[in-house]
């Protein structure tokens, strides 16, 4: 590691090829604490290249527990994290939504490291049980049309990994990679980045692949549609700034999807929300992402019929019913 970190100190890039094979030999837990946060630190400093996550992705996939849910037309609704703001948890809501609809979710998460609750804290806080049984997986995805992918369960080099990004307590490349490594290879994605390079990077990785993708990052810094600005949208029909406005949505203050200063909190704020008790600015955020997400699935589907589709799921409370669901089976 020690070759490494000297090269990239002397401002040189990794190629794939070898981005590929250290990220294989942090699986394999070669390198200690200090070595790790040295090289995570690097790409705190400077901008990650295209080839440098590329390589870092294909390690990650080629390493992971693979399950085939290939007979179900899943999409995977999961943001980089990393971006600071404390919202409550919009994309796991969002994904409740859409498997409320009747569409079958992949969902790839994680513990937080940067924020107070991420996808993983709040599921197991509802009692959820993590699997990589692809068996079980698919009952989920047949009972309840969604299912839970968490992330240590199927990366053993997110696992080596994790008490450094925890003591870090900052985002890294590893944030950058979560939503691009989903072990089942969802056909469908929608991904939320931190900051407009990320954004870029993840369009040229994606577009040359078989799949469906819209990728947002809020122009003020969120990783999600948060509606307190316009948002950057990459797709493979191009990139275009989509305003609040356009969509009939009024602007909200950042302190509106506030999302608690705990997973106690966050909970109470998702449970509420899910009930179909949310403010007007935390229910219209969910239910944009999720229209969002249901209109990269079915390109044709216009805003506002995914819109629709979306209020009758959370004021329907299948989405409620969703998650109680997959928590009880």
């Amino acid at each position: 590691m020690k070759a490494i970190l000297n090269k990239l100190y002397n401002h040189e890039r990794l190629s794939k090829s070898e981005a590929k094979k250290i990220l294989i030999d942090i699986a394999s837990e070669k390198y200690n604490e200090a070595h790790l946060a040295s090289f995570m630190t690097v790409f705190m400093m400077r901008p990650i290249t295209v080839d440098e996550l590329s390589g870092f992705r294909d390690a990650l996939k080629e390493l992971c527990v693979k399950v085939d849910l290939s007979d179900y037309n899943t999409i995977d609704i999961v943001g980089t994290g990393g971006d600071g703001k404390d919202t409550f948890n919009i994309s796991t809501l969002t994904s409740f939504i859409v498997a409320g609809t009747g569409q079958k979710v992949a969902k790839h998460g994680n513990y937080s490291v940067s924020s107070q609750s991420g996808s993983s804290d709040m599921l197991e806080s509802f009692g959820y049980n993590f699997t990589n049984d692809e068996r079980v997986l698919r009952e989920h995805l047949e009972k309840a049309n969604i299912c839970f992918l968490h992330a240590p369960k199927f990366h053993p080099a997110m696992k080596a990994v994790s008490p450094t990004r925890k003591a870090l307590a900052l985002k890294t490349f590893f944030n950058m990679l979560g939503p691009l490594v989903n072990p089942s290879s969802p056909k469908n994605h929608m991904l939320g980045t931190f900051n407009l390079e990320i954004a870029r990077l993840y369009n040229y990785i994606l577009q040359e692949e078989d799949i469906n993708y819209g990728i947002i990052h809020g122009l003020d810094g969120y990783d999600e549609i948060s509606l307190t600005s316009g948002f950057k949208f990459f797709s493979k029909n191009g990139e275009q700034i989509i305003n609040p406005e356009d969509l009939g949505q009024k602007r909200i203050q950042q302190t509106e999807i506030f999302g608690g200063n705990s997973v106690t909190d966050a909970a109470k704020i998702f449970k509420t929300i899910i009930e179909g008790k949310g403010t007007e600015a935390q229910n219209n955020v969910v239910l944009t992402n999720a229209a969002f997400a249901l209109s990269i699935i079915d390109e044709l589907k216009p805003f506002d019929t995914a819109f629709a589709e979306a209020k009758d799921s959370l004021f329907g409370l299948r989405a409620k019913q969703t998650l109680e669901k997959l928590v009880s089976l």
